[in-house]
């Protein structure tokens, strides 16, 4: 249950009275006062000491609020690489040569003298350096079902239409997985287009919102998100996967003083060496983050072209409200009920909820702001939705087909069904 606390005190910007909601710090709801501030009490933290935490989290307030107001006013069109997806192509671009010039002198080292000689140790463990730190370009998840358009011909003709309406390429791959998510992902060299939907997150969505979430990750496959691009994975990787290899190991015990000593310097240089990678690494995900979260608007838009501003919304304010998602779900499924009672049950849910979605809206520009997001608050996103041109449908998905669609899915739901009942 949510509850709202006002009498906290009066904005000293306009003078109105502040709110609060979930124990969260007070806010004007008028004036957005203290809406940038960092919650301490109800936000993980990032770097684990708390003054870092405050000035990143400040940080990214700036950086979100002026990005959302460059946007709101111009048209969310697919404007190919920003400043951001440059520099993350070009870095991306660097590691790959640096990679290869491994590899070259790995080979070079091999055959340069005649064997044997310590320069064959060197190659092999240069060519091995290369091989650790190759860029990888995904796989489909392991652990999803893959629908084939046999099994579910309803929900892929479904997909063709909304594909159709927002100007998206079909994916190649569609797989349900049991989270309370969605995504589309271009996986391997050959960049396979992949759309997963979570089972519980589809169930609970009427007609319309479903084809808004449709819409929505069916964007991401033009709206030109640095994280999905071939050039620019190995700068979101690399860095990363370095600084692991890096990473001192557990040290001995036994030896003597001087192997003591050796592997204390060892640990030292490792160790600095792997958070100089790590600090790249942040600073590549940081900048290619801005110009995803520019990528999540521009998916909101085709969601709303698809579904219609109304539905896109209604998808928006499910996921403000997740806590009774999975509240909902999780109660439908241990009493044995499917699809159908967790809609009727989230639809409650959000209309009982009707006075306090603007406040939770809110809340999620303080809560869901990070560098190290790689979407914008869903505040904001909702806002960024209704303030712009009024979209109707160009898909309707009546009731009678959302019945059959889930009746091609019956048995992933009942599969589902089993593993949310019980989880923690």
């Amino acid at each position: 249950m949510i509850t709202t606390k006002a009498g906290t005190g009066a904005c000293p910007e306009c003078g109105a009275e502040t709110v609060s909601i979930r124990g969260a710090m007070p806010w004007c709801a008028g004036c957005e006062w203290n809406l940038d501030c960092y919650d301490r009490a109800r936000q993980a933290p990032e770097f684990g000491w708390s003054p870092i935490d405050r000035w990143t989290h400040r940080l990214a307030a700036r950086l979100t609020r002026r990005q959302y107001i460059a946007l709101v006013g111009r048209p969310l069109e697919p404007a190919g690489l920003g400043p951001a997806g440059a520099v993350t192509v070009g870095v991306s671009l660097l590691l790959l040569l640096g990679v290869l010039a491994l590899a070259a002198a790995g080979v070079w080292l091999l055959f340069a003298y005649p064997f044997p000689n310590l320069a064959v140790v060197f190659g092999l463990a240069l060519i091995g350096l290369a091989v650790a730190l190759r860029p990888r370009f995904g796989r489909i998840d392991p652990d999803a079902e893959v629908l084939t358009r046999q099994e579910a011909p309803e929900l892929h003709a479904l997909i063709e239409e909304v594909a159709a309406a927002t100007g998206a390429p079909v994916p190649h791959v569609v797989a349900v997985v049991n989270d309370i998510n969605a995504a589309a992902w271009s996986v391997g060299l050959r960049r396979q287009r992949v759309l997963y939907l979570g089972l519980p997150l589809w169930g609970a969505l009427d007609g319309q919102a479903r084809v808004a979430l449709l819409g929505h990750e069916l964007g991401h496959f033009v709206n030109g998100d640095v994280r999905r691009g071939p050039l620019t994975q190995p700068a979101l990787t690399m860095l990363g996967n370095a600084a692991d290899l890096f990473r001192p190991a557990d040290r001995t015990h036994g030896a003597g003083l001087l192997e003591l000593l050796g592997e204390w310097l060892g640990r030292i240089l490792s160790w600095l060496l792997s958070k100089l990678l790590f600090a790249g690494h942040l600073v590549l995900v940081v900048t290619a983050l801005r110009d995803s979260q520019r990528g999540e608007y521009l998916a909101d838009e085709l969601a709303a072209r698809a579904a219609g501003t109304t539905a896109a919304g209604r998808l928006l304010d499910v996921l403000v409200s997740v806590e009774s998602l999975v509240l909902v779900v999780r109660q439908g499924a241990r009493g044995g009920h499917g699809p159908a009672t967790w809609r009727a049950g989230m639809s409650r849910a959000l209309d009982g909820a009707a006075d306090q979605l603007p406040l939770q809206r809110q809340l999620t520009i303080r809560e869901e702001t990070s560098l190290f997001s790689s979407h914008p608050p869903t505040g904001l996103r909702h806002r960024m939705l209704t303030t712009r041109a009024w979209q109707d449908p160009r898909v309707v998905l009546t009731d009678a087909r959302v019945e059959r669609i889930d009746a091609e899915l019956a048995r992933h739901y009942q599969r589902a069904a089993r593993i949310i009942a019980w989880s923690a």
